[in-house]
Formats: C-alpha cells, sequence, structure tokens
C-alpha cells in the first residue's frame, strides 16, 4: 500500500506541527486541521485512513466532530483516536459512547500513539472495513450497505471498473497502480459531492473496482460524469511518450508488444425501479453485467 494518510485535529500549532513532523518521518501522509469544522470539510475531499481528534477545539468540539463523522455514510468508517487533557471518566466514555476507536490523554507519549494508530490502521483493514489504498469502505461494509438497501426502494448501485488497468500496473509499476487507486476514489467522490448527497456511499469492492450507493434520479449524471473526467483526468498517469502517441506499448512474453488503450472507466446501474432483487448476490451479479455491456462501448 502507499502512504497511510492521517488527520490530525489540533488547535495547538506546537502540538499539531510536532505530530505532523513526527508522523510524516514515520512515512504518514500528514494533514493538519487546526478547527472542527475544517476537519469535516476536509474529509469530504480526501478521505484520511484515521484520524487524531482533540475535544477541546474553537468552534465545534471534537465529540461533535465525532458524531458528525459516525452519522455520515461516507465517513462513518473511519477509525478516530482522541486526544485531549480531559482525564475524566465520564469524558472517555462519551467519546467511546461516540464511536471512537481509542482515547489518549496529555501530555502523552509520542511511541504509544503511534502504536495505537498503527494498530487501529491494521486493525481496519483486517476486519476488511476499509482499502488500504483508497482509504474507502471495503468488503464487510459494503455487504452492510447492500443488506440495508434491499429493504429500501428509492436507490441505485454504480458498479464501476477501470478498464486496462492491469497492463498499466505492468508496465508502470505497483506505485503508480496505487497512484491511479487514489485518483479514481477522489474522482468519484468529488462527482457524488456535487451530483449526488452527503449519504451516499463510495466504496472499493477490491483491485480495480469500486461502488457507489445513490438515489435513482442522481445515478445517470454521475455515471456520465465520472466517465468524462476520469477518461479527461487520467492522461496524467502516463509518460509523455505514450501521451504522444496516444497508447502504451505492453511488451508480451515472446519479446514482441501490444499496443494498449488508455485506462477508461465502464460503469453499470442498477436499482429497484428496473427490476425486483431476491438478494444481494443478485445486486452485484446484475450490476456487473450492466457494468460489463458498458465496457463494450468504453474500452
Amino acid at each position: 500500500m502507499g502512504k497511510a494518510r492521517l488527520l490530525v485535529v489540533e488547535d495547538d500549532v506546537d502540538i499539531a506541527n510536532m505530530l505532523k513532523i513526527y508522523f510524516s518521518g514515520m512515512e504518514f501522509d500528514v494533514d493538519v486541521a487546526h478547527r472542527g469544522s475544517d476537519a469535516l470539510e476536509k474529509t469530504k475531499h480526501v478521505l484520511p485512513h484515521l484520524i487524531v481528534l482533540d475535544i477541546m477545539l474553537p468552534d465545534i468540539d471534537g465529540y461533535e466532530v465525532c458524531r458528525n463523522l459516525r452519522t455520515s455514510t461516507r465517513t462513518s468508517h473511519i477509525p478516530v483516536i482522541f486526544l485531549t487533557q480531559k482525564d475524566e471518566r465520564s469524558d472517555k466514555l462519551q467519546g467511546l459512547e461516540l464511536g471512537a476507536d481509542d482515547y489518549i490523554t496529555k501530555p502523552f507519549d509520542i511511541e504509544e500513539l503511534k502504536l495505537r494508530v498503527t494498530g487501529a490502521i491494521r486493525r481496519s483493514e483486517r476486519e476488511s472495513l476499509t482499502d488500504p489504498r483508497s482509504g474507502l469502505p471495503a468488503g464487510r461494509l459494503i455487504e452492510e450497505q447492500l443488506r440495508r438497501i434491499i429493504r429500501e426502494k428509492d436507490w441505485a448501485l454504480l458498479d464501476m471498473r477501470v478498464n486496462h488497468f492491469d497492463p498499466f500496473k505492468d508496465v508502470y509499476g505497483f506505485v503508480a497502480g496505487d497512484d491511479v487507486m487514489r485518483f479514481t476514489a477522489m474522482l468519484i467522490g468529488e462527482v457524488v459531492d456535487e451530483l449526488g448527497t452527503s449519504n451516499d456511499f463510495i466504496g472499493h469492492a477490491g483491485g480495480d473496482n469500486f461502488i457507489v450507493i445513490t438515489k435513482n434520479e442522481n445515478a445517470p449524471g454521475i455515471k456520465q460524469r465520472v466517465k468524462e473526467r476520469f477518461a479527461a483526468e487520467i492522461q496524467t498517469h502516463y509518460n509523455f511518450i505514450d501521451r504522444q502517441q496516444g497508447f502504451m506499448q505492453a511488451p508480451k512474453p515472446d519479446g514482441s508488444s501490444d499496443k494498449v488503450p488508455f485506462m477508461t472507466m465502464s460503469v453499470g446501474i442498477v436499482s429497484p425501479s428496473q427490476q425486483s432483487f431476491a438478494d444481494i448476490r443478485e445486486i452485484t451479479e446484475l450490476a456487473a453485467e450492466a457494468r460489463r455491456q458498458d465496457s463494450l462501448t468504453t474500452a
């Protein structure tokens, strides 16, 4: 995986800078927010793998930030570690009741905080809660959302896949491949923010496959915008020569090479307005088939 993304929410500039320097040195990608509202805004654009959250903030307190994160479909899976001067038992219980994953009292041991941060991220990945590259909800959380929507009516599921991703990764390497996955996750998030709702769900189903659950009326617009933006912006991941010639050369076992088109996005949509579903497996199978049909015109 690439660098784990850490969001530090701390109004004390000295502590925030110290944590940024320390965790950056530990190969984390660290962002800092000094206000609770800034933290919520940052999570809309780039999902962190974990949030270190101070309780005493100048605008809204850490409890309110955590409550907001936990009630949003998009951010409910992100591990949160409270960092605070409060050490009363009632304060700790309140934080844990809101869904915080851990609680550390100032002054703290930086090594202990590092162990708790890395432990929480590994636990989240091990339990199939998040994809380590994109930070998006994965396996079990996707399944929970599918079990929820099958009992509801006004929804649509978009099954998205990056075409020609494997040959790109073979030529450019896994680091470049991970960059494409993070780029794709960010692009989908931006489009859903623009055309969907704050309660829409975005998941990384594994490999080059993503899903979005949104309202039925918003699905066609999201599909079109994602495909258009992906096609327009993905070329920045190729080198100058490939961009100039309009394709990539992929080596074959016999020493020759194939012309491989640039990556594109294919998207399939299913919703209960079109058909009924007996179980969640039927939802995913029909969505995958719709996506394969779309790939015939996209790839």
